[in-house]
This record gives structure tokens, C-alpha cells and sequence, in this order.
């Protein structure tokens, strides 16, 4: 299933390289959610990060992309929700890995750290690299557990680490 849709938000540090990205995601084909924010002025992460983290949790949209100063914010922020795999990712080969090998489903961007072109670069091959699956996989279905156990609907076990 190709995908169709994303939500994007940024903090103010991160407005102006979101701007610039959603042209870029419309020429990929992508219709753009954003949700703000709409200018420079002072707002808190946490707002933004929380809006695109709870509709990809939801699955309202299958991907996503924040944006902040030095994206750690949005990074935690982002994880906190079930079924969220948010990667921070500074260069084209983090985002490579992080959808292969994670199949990351939103992408963090530092806006202070990265220039458009660098952006641009790791959008792109990050939401043109597909999860490959396999042992991979299992690691996914072991974080699904964590989250489980942290929602109170797993089945009590201790963490351990458990071996294939």
C-alpha cells in the first residue's frame, strides 16, 4: 500500500524548514496534513509532537514528521504513544535504518542542526525505504510487548530479556 498521506508539526525553532519541506512532500504525491505551527513565535513542543504522535498512534495518517530545535523533544514526546516508532535522524543513512530496521513511522527532524537540502535528502529516503521484515520484525513485536505490559494489558511478566 503506497503511502498517501502524512501529518506534519514543528515547534517554532522547526516552522521554517517545515515550510519548506511541504512543497517537497507535495511533489512526492503526499497530501500534506500540518498542523502547525503557522509562525516564529515561542510555543511549546510538546503540543505539536502530541498531535502527530496521537494520529499515527491512532492511525489516522501512517507516517509523520516533526520538527524542532534539536529534534529530542519531539523525539520523546512522539514515543510516549503506543505503536509510535519516532526517529531522530541527522543524515540519509539514519533514515535508511530507521525504516528498514525499525520501521520507524514518524521522523525527527533537529531544524537548528540539519539545512533544507540535508532535509530534503533524509525525507526522501526515508519515506521511500521500505521495513524489511524478517528478524526485524520480532524486535517490533518486542516493543508492541513493552507497550502492552506499560498499558496494563500484558501479561504481568517482569522485563527480561528473552532469547529467539
Amino acid at each position: 500500500m503506497a503511502l498517501e498521506k502524512i501529518i506534519i508539526g514543528a515547534d517554532h525553532a522547526g516552522y521554517g524548514l517545515k515550510e519548506a519541506l511541504k512543497p517537497v512532500l507535495a511533489e512526492m504525491g503526499l497530501a500534506v496534513t500540518d498542523i502547525g505551527t503557522n509562525c516564529e513565535a515561542s510555543v511549546d513542543y510538546p503540543d505539536y509532537a502530541g498531535q502527530v504522535g496521537e494520529a499515527v498512534s491512532r492511525c489516522v495518517f501512517p507516517r509523520g514528521i516533526l520538527l524542532c530545535g534539536s529534534g529530542v523533544g519531539m523525539s520523546i514526546v512522539a514515543n510516549r504513544f503506543p505503536g509510535v516508532r519516532a526517529a531522530l535522524c541527522r543524515d540519509e543513512e539514519t533514515a535508511r535504518l530507521s525504516r528498514m530496521h525499525n520501521d520507524a513511522n514518524v521522523l525527527v527532524l533537529a531544524a537548528r542542526m540539519t539545512d533544507p537540502e540535508t532535509a530534503f535528502a533524509i525525507v526522501r529516503t526515508w519515506l521511500s525505504t521500505p521495513f524489511e521484515g524478517g528478524r526485524h520484525q520480532r524486535r517490533i513485536d518486542k516493543i508492541r510487548e513493552t507497550e502492552c505490559r506499560d498499558s496494563g494489558e500484558g501479561t504481568g511478566e517482569s522485563w527480561t530479556a528473552k532469547q529467539p
